[in-house]
């Protein structure tokens, strides 16, 4: 079950923390991956670490429209999944928020996979009965001080999500939406900007302790397989126990 073999599988986000496991996770599965990430050096180094071939990498800023149409514009033949991933972690009280910070946080998290999905639903580019997969987050359904930007770049792109099954579902093809909770990666740990005994303490808000890549990764390779053919524009809430209380 869940083998994604021969699938071509886009990945944006990849150069590092969940996008790199997913990444990898899926060229052990069988699927002809295609990285997008801002940093070539660092796709490249996620690219070595990928099982099988066939796997490509592309550097451009998903912020930056035209570069999303050049990439789109390089591609051949459609996808047959697309994982939304590419996302920044930028906590700033309210009183604190200003324009700028408004776009560098939505042009990241929502209008640049926005687009691109956009781009490649125009030029048909995504396979009848694909699968797309928006990485959210349960900040969008929770109030935490700081967040506010965050939170609303994240609730954004699950209703995305949820529209884009809808319009799309006439092709068979499925959008769904992950919300995890605390994934420990490096972007994490810096953007808590918390002492290891802060994250120790928040941690025992978790039944089952913060989660990895690995958990993330483990899900989207059962959205994007054929395994996940009846599930569409549903947001899954993937927190160790977070939201139980």
């Amino acid at each position: 079950m869940f083998s994604l073999q021969d699938k071509r599988i886009l990945v944006t986000g990849a150069s590092s923390g969940i996008g790199s496991e997913i990444s990898k996770q899926l060229a052990a599965q069988g699927a002809r991956v295609t990285i997008v990430g801002r940093d070539l050096k660092r796709l490249a180094e996620v690219k070595s670490k990928m099982e099988g071939s066939g796997h490509d990498d592309f550097a451009f800023d998903l912020a930056k429209y035209a570069e999303i149409i050049d990439f789109v514009k390089q591609q051949a033949s459609p996808f047959d999944g697309i994982v939304f991933n590419a996302g920044i972690v930028d906590y700033v009280p309210v009183k604190f928020i200003s324009p700028e910070k408004i776009n560098t946080v939505f042009d990241t998290n929502f209008g640049g996979n926005a687009l691109l999905c956009q781009q490649l639903i125009k030029n048909k580019l995504i396979q009848k009965a694909g699968s797309l997969v928006f990485i959210s987050s349960i900040s969008a359904k929770l109030g935490i001080p700081g967040t506010a930007l965050y939170a609303a770049s994240k609730a954004a792109i699950s209703a995305y999500a949820k529209v884009v099954a809808s319009e799309l579902a006439g092709q068979k093809i499925r959008s769904n939406s992950i919300s995890p909770g605390i994934i420990v990666t490096p972007m994490t740990a810096n953007a808590t900007d918390a002492s290891t005994t802060d994250l120790q303490e928040a941690e025992k808000q978790y039944p089952l302790g913060y989660g990895e890549p690995a958990d993330v990764s483990a899900l989207v390779v059962y959205l994007l397989s054929n395994e996940s053919r009846w599930m569409t524009g549903t947001d899954l809430i993937l927190d160790g126990g977070f939201t139980l209380k």
